[in-house]
C-alpha cells in the first residue's frame, strides 16, 4: 500500500478515525480498489508511529462499514464500496464518475420494440407503436452495479451503441440539444430472480432496490422511461428531507 497517509497529534479528532477516514476516502475515490490488501496492523502503526489498538480501532470501524474484510491467512482487503446516490436529475452514469468509481457500460439490447400499455401511457405514444428500447449493465471498478431497461419515442435520437457504452444516456440527450427538466421517479425494493442475480453477480433472492423514472424536456414532453434494478449490497438512495415552516 503505497497511501500518503498521516495524522495530526494536535486535533482534538480522535487518532483512529483520522485514519479510518482517510482509509475510507481512499476507498471511495477508488485509490484503494476492491482486492487491495492493507499492510498489517504492526507495519501501519509503525509506519504512522500509533499503538497498534488505535490502528486494529481505526479497521475495525471499516470492517463494520463493509468496506475491509479480515481474511484468515490473507490479511484486511479491501471490499466493494457502497454507492450512495442522491435522489434527482442525474445520470447513474455521471454519479459514478463524480464519486471517483471508474463507471463501464455494455449494451445488452439496442433494438426498437412495440410500446407495451405501461410504456405507451408514460411516454405518450400509441400503444403497439414503435418506441426505442436499450437495455445496459452499468459496472463501477468492474463489478456489477445496476441493469438498466430504458425506453425513448422514435427519432428521439440516434442510439448508438458504442456511444451509449463510452458516456451516459442523459448526455447524449443533451449533446442532442434535448433539456432535461422534470422526472416523475419511484422507488421500491424487492428479492433477485436466478436471471437477475447471476446477471447482477448475487445469489437469488439477494435484495434489490428497483427505480422507475420517467424523464421530461423542458416543454413538457416524455423523453424517457426506465425500470433500473440496482444491487442493495452496492447501492442507495439518499434523501434530503426539510421542515416544513
Amino acid at each position: 500500500m503505497s497511501l500518503q497517509l498521516s495524522v495530526d497529534r494536535s486535533s482534538p479528532v480522535p487518532l483512529y478515525f483520522q485514519l479510518s477516514q482517510q482509509l475510507e476516502a481512499a476507498i471511495e475515490h477508488g485509490t484503494l480498489t476492491p482486492g487491495s490488501l492493507l499492510g498489517n496492523e504492526i507495519e501501519l502503526a509503525g509506519r504512522l508511529g500509533l499503538s497498534r489498538p488505535t490502528v486494529r480501532q481505526a479497521i475495525q470501524s471499516l470492517v463494520d462499514k463493509g468496506l475491509l474484510v479480515r481474511r484468515r491467512g490473507v490479511g484486511t482487503q479491501v471490499v466493494h464500496s457502497q454507492v450512495k446516490r442522491p435522489l434527482e436529475l442525474s445520470s447513474l452514469y455521471d454519479d459514478l464518475e463524480s464519486a471517483g468509481q471508474r463507471p463501464a457500460t455494455q449494451v445488452l439490447v439496442n433494438t426498437v420494440v412495440p410500446a407495451s400499455a405501461e410504456v405507451a401511457a408514460a411516454l405518450g405514444v400509441a400503444e403497439g407503436g414503435d418506441v426505442h428500447r436499450v437495455e445496459r449493465l452499468r459496472l463501477a471498478h468492474g463489478e456489477p452495479m445496476a441493469y438498466l431497461c430504458n425506453y425513448l419515442p422514435p427519432d428521439l435520437l440516434e442510439l448508438d451503441s458504442a456511444q451509449m457504452e463510452a458516456t451516459g444516456l442523459y448526455r447524449l440527450m443533451r449533446a442532442a440539444g434535448i433539456t432535461l427538466h422534470s422526472a416523475r421517479q419511484s422507488v421500491g425494493a424487492r428479492a433477485a430472480t436466478a436471471e437477475e442475480g447471476e446477471r447482477l453477480g448475487e445469489p437469488a433472492g439477494a435484495p434489490l432496490l428497483t427505480m422507475q423514472r420517467t424523464t421530461f424536456d423542458d416543454t413538457g414532453r416524455a423523453v424517457e422511461f426506465g425500470t433500473h434494478i440496482y444491487r442493495a449490497s452496492r447501492y442507495s438512495f439518499e434523501f434530503q428531507l426539510l421542515v416544513r415552516p
